[in-house]
């Protein structure tokens, strides 16, 4: 256990990143698998609106720090072209 203040309070801000930062991480990935699966399933009008709502969320995550830009920019580019992909496949 920490002896000196400031080590305990980094013990403290540590818990409540890791918490923060395990429930975004999570809802991401909950995010594409969501999508993935409605892919999968062919629902092309619900695949477009879901990807509306993850590009929306993943940029306010950038905003809250969560994601970088960049990475932020890369999982939403991808996820597009499958959504593309599949309704160009669907046409």
């Amino acid at each position: 256990m920490a002896n000196h203040k400031s080590a305990q309070k980094r013990i403290r801000q540590t818990k409540k990143r890791t918490e923060r930062n395990r429930y975004y991480k999570t809802r991401i990935k909950n995010m594409t698998r969501n999508l993935h699966e409605t892919l999968e399933a062919k629902d092309i009008s619900k695949a477009q609106e879901l990807f509306k709502q993850i590009n929306q969320s993943f940029h306010s995550y950038v905003s809250k720090g969560i994601l970088t830009k960049n990475t932020a920019a890369r999982k939403v580019s991808r996820l597009n072209s499958l959504v593309k992909k599949s309704a160009l496949a669907n046409a």
